[in-house]
């Protein structure tokens, strides 16, 4: 889960930080999140790189910094070495030492067309930034707002120190913070997945270096870094000395001790599209803040007729979105299952996107796992007959709030497998209370470690018992029951028979052996005592 739910100082700074910008003037909230995420890329670029440095100066290998060397704001200029100026004045750490006035004038003129022109000419990055705007209005608002992301980053510090965790998605934190007010809005009904469900699903469909990971839907990027924090800690040779987080996974994300060699074909294995340009910006961005140099976000509908990626990955997760339909003559051609529904199409896309061999790990509501409509159907056969459905986890409906109660549920698949026997898991909790505070349960990590567990054990017939919260179900017993996937369709119920005593002993107690006590009496007594006292 993000820190937020847990660390009452950051909310409330990243809070305040919101309420800044909106008296401020900047009132719509993907507007705010955009322009709070350039100055957080600000920050953390400079960070980034001084530790690079450092680490650097350590080892003795050679490392060149973004801030080395001079910035020309055009190619003429370039050309003729006029105009420039140092790089390291680019820096967060050096321009927030300036007077308000002129901070604003430098971030305008300098520091944002140098962040801009970061990554390739040719890149995503520099290609969905092209026409981003800073457009912070007052010096004021802009002094308030690099006060107060110092404020944040050092409390993220100090919770990461304290609680072990070395790797946080900060700008996925803003995000998660703001979403309630992009919903009021009626902004996409987006709604961000909790990390510790990334995680969770990440594990369970095990990318490996090398291996190609998409999202046909990515936001900012969420899945897309769990999948790059897994890969670097598969990575880590001190791994096994680390400490489970506070959902009982072991993540590193020691990045910066990759050889450029790895952190490229890192980089070059992750894969993300969006339909919403802001979305695409703020997830290239949050992938840089993590060590991915060059990442790959694209504006693209991946269910529109202008998509066209077959069998190109090893691994797809998603979290599609659940509510919408698409526009009949929108549709992929690709795409043949009878309806409009975006939740239906996305199971459809992502298993044309897998290449023969390769797996799924998907959010879906809980509604495409029972629906008997004929579409409903159609999308389960697909995952059952083309390829073999692992394994179906079903989540208590509190799991997205605040921002939604709705049920879901996470499905693996891998495509071109044989169906044999599914795990139905049926996850009573998440180590998080259900209700819109979402805060971290005493008692641990709820069912996600027990979920791992269970996913990575080999099928026993023998402890196949349906009374518990986990079972197996055999392909042909699921065709049976027309591919219904809902874990209370095979669940067996556990009736205890209860025992009544004779009416002739009821009669007994109520009146006494001989008719003048028992209960009767005893209410008799009470009253008149009761009586007495008054």
């Amino acid at each position: 889960m993000s820190l937020l739910s847990n660390n009452s100082q950051i909310k409330s700074k990243i809070d305040d930080l919101w309420n800044k910008f909106w008296s401020g003037g900047i009132s719509n909230p993907l507007t705010a999140i955009e322009q709070i995420t350039y100055l957080l890329f600000m920050k953390k670029l400079d960070e980034n790189d001084l530790e690079s440095l450092a680490n650097a100066e350590f080892t003795g290998d050679d490392f060149t910094s973004m801030f080395s060397g001079t910035f020309y704001l055009t190619t003429e200029d370039k050309e003729k070495k006029q105009n420039g100026i140092d790089k390291q004045k680019l820096r967060w750490s050096e321009f927030k030492r300036m007077p308000s006035d002129e901070m604003l004038n430098h971030i305008q003129r300098f520091v944002f067309p140098f962040l801009k022109q970061l990554d390739k000419d040719d890149s995503p990055f520099t290609k969905h930034m092209a026409n981003a705007v800073f457009i912070i209005p007052k010096p004021s608002l802009l002094l308030e707002a690099i006060k107060s992301i110092d404020e944040i980053y050092e409390e993220m510090e100090k919770d990461a120190s304290e609680k072990g965790q070395d790797f946080q998605d900060i700008q996925g934190d803003v995000y998660e913070m703001l979403l309630s007010e992009i919903a009021a809005a009626g902004k996409n009904g987006q709604f961000r997945t909790p990390r510790h469900i990334i995680k969770l699903l990440v594990e369970l469909v095990n990318p490996k270096l090398g291996q190609k990971v998409a999202d046909p839907a990515c936001g900012t990027g969420g899945f897309l870094l769990g999948a790059y924090q897994y890969m670097v800690t598969q990575l880590d040779k001190d791994k096994a000395n680390k400490e489970p987080d506070e959902d009982g996974f072991i993540r590193s994300s020691k990045s910066a001790l990759l050889t450029e060699e790895v952190k490229g074909i890192l980089a070059d294995s992750l894969q993300g599209y969006d339909i919403d340009q802001t979305m695409v910006r703020l997830g290239l961005m949050n992938l840089m803040m993590h060590g991915i140099g060059s990442p790959k976000v694209d504006y693209k509908d991946t269910l529109s007729k202008g998509f066209h990626e077959t069998a190109e990955y090893d691994i797809v997760l998603a979290n599609p979105p659940f509510t919408g339909n698409i526009d009949k003559g929108d549709i992929n051609e690709e795409l043949n299952l009878k309806t409009t529904k975006t939740e239906l199409l996305f199971i459809e896309r992502i298993y044309n996107m897998l290449k023969m061999g390769g797996t799924a790990g998907i959010v879906i509501p809980q509604g495409v796992l029972f629906s008997s409509s004929k579409a409903f159907q159609d999308a389960r056969k697909l995952m059952i007959e083309n390829s073999q459905l692992k394994a179906v986890v079903s989540m208590p409906s509190g799991v997205f709030k605040p921002y939604a109660g709705v049920s879901t549920a996470l499905l693996i698949f891998t495509k071109g497998g044989e169906t044999e026997n599914v795990l139905f898991f049926d996850m009573e909790s998440d180590g998080y209370s259900l209700d819109d505070k979402r805060s971290k349960n005493e008692s641990g990590h709820g069912d996600l470690q027990n979920i791992v567990e269970q996913f990575h054990s080999s099928y026993d017939s023998k402890k196949n018992d349906r009374k518990g919260k986990f079972f197996y179900v055999q392909k042909s017993e699921i065709i049976e029951e027309s591919y219904d996937l809902s874990f209370a369709r095979y669940k067996e119920e556990v009736f205890e028979e209860i025992t009544y005593e004779k009416p002739s002993e009821i009669l007994i107690k109520l009146i006494g052996k001989d008719g003048n006590g028992g209960i009767e009496k005893d209410i008799l007594e009470g009253l008149s005592e009761l009586k007495r006292i008054i």
